[in-house]
């Protein structure tokens, strides 16, 4: 249930970005309304679009091709899905493993019998295969082995696997990597920016992944008939759904956060704007309220089946699950009869919940609101090359006042200490990916990529302490060429104050962790799983609708498990 309410006034309380945008607090948001897998599915069903299964060669041992077509108002895409066949000892969830259980790629249109040829010899290799401009999307993914062997053999003897094991996975399948915008030959996004199914961010990477969860499915049947015979079931679709697609995601996606500040703010601000109209909202119907309290509880469900052994994870696992049982208890008291009952909630969960919880909260409270949330969707994108240039005629006093006003927070940091500047980002000669080291005990410092804005504005401010307040910032920079980077960035950070971190990228006790986490929410990711401070294990899709199922089941209605098992 949800209520309808239609806003104007966006003289808003919205929270600072001193606030945000702290390591700690980002680490810890939920996937909520915004999350760009909820409005992909919500734009598929929207739209009425038609799925099927042109192709499926696939023999005895679950090896060949197979290819899923889906068709909008205006274009049809296909994700073309190879199985291979890979001994135990080749599976790893490493970005640069060599051989891979199952490899896919998104083609822009219908592949020709040409194009399946040569995507084969193409997409399952590392680093030597490519695709082309017709392609969008290039992703491998590994079997759960043990999860999945259950399944295959108990649908195979002709019963329905174990939901708890389901549970306590989520996924057959994880993915390694999920490539796009360019990597490996693929399209460059301007080929498909303007297009308006894609619009948002990762749409084309995210539709690739929710049609790897039904082969998945596909796959696992196959392999139950070929192995069970007349025996064999298919699996019961309440059962299904529960299963997602994992992901290994690891350093590689950290910078992204600190490269792309214009992105970022448009993110960030869409959820702050969310949840400002939502405090806002003068009076909640009881019927809302009551669906609002089954919904805590259906996300204390969620947190219950999260399984980590990681130290960080299992407090904050511990810690989330207690502030849901306190604000279950909280919303059979008197505080949302009052005015503004969301705001008050709010409030009450600043003083009362951890970070993690009053996150929690904030996601929780989008809920009820379409009205009020689902347009900001349409938010969640930057002209980022619109903001290259540097406006040179800008006096020093004005830039002066920008560094004072946006990295103000550094003035608490003594970057002469080596724990202030205890680590390295460099790029790895090897794969090319980034890469984490520590200053003082590698030789790395001179391979150091500018990923410490806090740092470098100290040392702008510093450089800029010497010069009149009246010279422009063009002759300050043909003096000082090294700050370009940082005065670009301050000056788009004027329209995009969420774009920036407040705090320090290379300290010792950094958690990269909480980049990878922040990121990941806005996907729409699940069950966070670090195996260290350095990459983590998600479910994506998990309680989702199937293509086969869109149609009459609303996406939005599976964001958390169902109550009843």
């Amino acid at each position: 249930m949800t209520q309808e309410i239609h806003f104007e006034n966006e003289n808003l309380p919205m929270r600072a970005p001193e606030q945000v945008m702290r390591l700690e607090r980002m680490g810890s948001f939920h996937q909520s309304r915004l999350s760009f897998m909820r409005v992909l599915l919500r734009r598929l069903k929207r739209e009425n679009w038609q799925f099927d299964r042109p192709r499926f060669d696939l023999d005895e041992n679950g090896v060949g091709v197979a290819t899923y077509r889906v068709k909008g108002p205006q274009r049809t895409y296909t994700l073309v899905a190879f199985a291979h066949d890979l001994p135990d000892e080749m599976r790893s969830d490493r970005v640069i493993a060599e051989a891979w259980d199952t490899t896919f790629t998104l083609v822009d249109g219908e592949p020709s019998e040409e194009d399946i040829s040569r995507l084969s010899q193409n997409v399952p290799l590392q680093e030597a295969g490519r695709i082309s401009e017709h392609e969008f999307v290039l992703s491998r993914a590994n079997r759960s082995v043990r999860l999945f062997d259950h399944v295959v053999d108990v649908l195979a003897s002709g019963k329905q696997p174990d939901a708890e094991k389901i549970d306590a996975t989520g996924y057959l399948m994880r993915t390694t990597a999920v490539y796009g915008s360019g990597k490996f030959g693929a399209a460059d996004r301007s080929t498909w920016a303007n297009r308006e199914e894609f619009s948002g961010s990762f749409q084309p990477e995210l539709l690739s992944v929710w049609l790897i969860r039904t082969f998945v499915i596909d796959l696992v049947e196959h392999l139950a008939r070929m192995k069970g015979g007349d025996r064999a079931v298919r699996l019961d679709k309440p059962l299904r759904r529960r299963l997602g697609i994992g992901n290994s995601t690891g350093l590689g996606m950290a910078p992204f956060l600190i490269n792309h500040p214009s992105l970022i703010h448009a993110w960030i601000n869409a959820r702050e704007t969310a949840l400002a109209r939502v405090r806002l909202v003068a009076k909640i119907d009881d019927e809302i309220m009551q669906d609002f309290g089954q919904l805590v509880e259906r996300a204390k469900i969620n947190t219950e089946n999260w399984s980590s052994e990681h130290a960080l994870q299992v407090k904050k696992v511990a810690d989330l699950l207690s502030d849901l049982t306190k604000l279950s208890e909280i919303l059979k008291t008197e505080l949302l009869t009052n005015p503004y009952p969301f705001n008050g909630l709010y409030e009450w969960g600043v003083k009362h919940l951890s970070l993690e919880g009053q996150e929690q909260l904030v996601s929780l409270m989008l809920e009820p609101f379409p009205d009020l949330v689902d347009e900001l969707s349409q938010t969640m994108s930057a002209d980022e090359g619109g903001q290259f240039r540097i406006n040179g005629r800008m006096p020093l006093f004005e830039l002066k006042d920008l560094v004072t006003e946006f990295y103000g927070w550094t003035n608490l940091i003594d970057f002469s200490s080596p724990e202030a500047i205890a680590r390295v980002w460099y790029t790895s000669e090897e794969k090319l990916e980034p890469r984490l080291g520590e200053r003082f005990e590698e030789p790395i410092e001179a391979y150091e990529q500018p990923l410490c804005p806090g740092r470098d504005a100290r040392r702008l401010h510093s450089d800029l302490r010497k010069w009149q307040d009246g010279e422009t910032v063009a002759a300050f920079l043909l003096k000082h060429p090294e700050h370009r980077h940082m005065v670009r960035r301050i000056q788009a950070l004027t329209s995009n104050p969420y774009g920036e971190i407040r705090d320090n990228t290379i300290a010792a006790e950094m958690l990269p962790i909480d980049l990878l986490r922040c990121k990941l929410s806005f996907f729409g990711a699940t069950k966070f799983d670090p195996r260290s401070d350095r990459w983590v294990r998600i479910t994506m899709y998990q309680n989702a609708p199937y293509p086969d199922e869109l149609a009459f089941i609303d996406p939005d209605d599976c964001a958390y498990p169902a109550l009843t098992k």
